[in-house]
């Protein structure tokens, strides 16, 4: 810088002076600018979810009293289900409901056959197919007791026969019955 002019050292100066300023202006202020511009795009979405995070703020009472409520249900759904978990002890609990309704009405058990355990949707149906003999009040109760089990039973088909055409007492009744359980992991689907 010594060997330069007076008009020179101005010159190198003022182009120091705008290659700062550029500098400054590339590198500093419009990054500044940009981030702004980004950040007030972004403030009416940030708004939203502020809004939407309130309002479930606001409504976390309501939705922990509808959480208390449905899971007091699905507990008292799952209580009605039979008890095991695996298809064969379900089976057995199953048999011993249906003998001990049939037992109350007064029908005499003829056969029994636990069929196929069917998946259907989260549960898996456990289905029994019994033969029981009687009159038809003693029918009659014995599918109220079935009504009335503390377990979710549904039937699924009944048959119902008269034993001896001239004497139409006594029926031979089949019926198809099922109980339900949640499945162990890992059981297949069966159709």
């Amino acid at each position: 810088m010594a060997g330069m002019s007076g008009r020179e050292r101005k010159l190198v100066g003022v182009a120091v002076v705008v290659a700062a300023a550029i500098a400054g202006w590339t590198f500093v202020i419009e990054p500044v600018v940009d981030r702004n511009r980004t950040m007030a795009e972004l403030v009416p979405a940030r708004r939203q979810v502020l809004d939407k995070r309130r309002d479930l703020l606001a409504r976390a009472p309501a939705l922990r009293t509808e959480l208390e409520d449905a899971t007091a249900r699905i507990d008292q759904f799952k209580r009605r289900l039979l008890t095991a978990a695996t298809p064969p002890v379900a089976a057995s609990e199953l048999v011993r409901i249906i003998k001990d309704a049939s037992l109350k009405g007064g029908l005499e058990v003829r056969s029994e056959r636990i069929l196929t355990p069917v998946v259907r949707g989260e549960l898996l149906e456990i289905p029994l197919e019994i033969t029981v003999s009687g009159g038809i009040r003693e029918l009659v109760t014995m599918l109220h007791e079935i009504e009335e089990a503390p377990k979710l039973l549904t039937l699924q088909d009944i048959k119902i026969r008269v034993l001896n055409v001239g004497q139409p007492k006594d029926l031979l009744t089949t019926i198809t019955v099922s109980g339900f359980i949640l499945p162990a992991t890992g059981y297949t689907k069966q159709s």
